[in-house]
C-alpha cells in the first residue's frame, strides 16, 4: 500500500507564483498511478486563495481520477484560511505525516 501514497512536500508560499508548480507535481503524480496524495505544509509559511484554489483543483482533479488528496502539518494561518472557507470540512486534515501513516497502516 505504500506505494500507492505520494507525498509533496511544500515550503514557503503556495501563492499565484508557486501554485503552477504545484498543480504541474500533480499532474505527474496522476500519471504515475498514485491512488493517495499527501500534501504536508509542514515547511508553508503563507498560503493565499491562489493556492486554495490550487489544492481545490487538485482535490477534484485527484478524485475525478478514483485518487485522493489529504493534507498534513498545517499552520495557524493555513488553518484559519481552511475555517474561514470551510474547506476544513472538504480537505481530510491531519496534524503530521506521522498520523497520517499511523491511520493508513490501521487500515490496511
Amino acid at each position: 500500500m505504500k506505494e500507492q501514497v505520494k507525498v509533496i512536500k511544500l515550503n514557503g508560499n503556495l501563492n499565484a507564483t508557486t501554485s503552477q508548480e504545484f498543480r504541474q507535481n500533480i499532474t505527474e503524480t496522476l500519471e504515475g498511478g498514485t491512488k493517495i496524495v499527501l500534501v504536508d505544509f509542514q515547511d508553508v509559511t503563507f498560503m493565499d486563495s491562489s493556492g486554495l484554489g490550487a489544492l481545490v483543483l487538485a482535490f477534484k482533479t485527484l478524485r475525478a481520477a478514483d485518487s485522493k488528496l489529504v493534507l498534513c502539518s498545517i499552520n495557524e494561518q493555513v488553518r484559519i484560511l481552511f475555517e474561514l472557507t470551510n474547506m476544513d470540512k472538504v480537505f481530510e486534515i491531519f496534524p503530521s505525516e506521522d498520523a497520517f501513516n499511523q491511520v493508513l497502516v490501521s487500515n490496511t
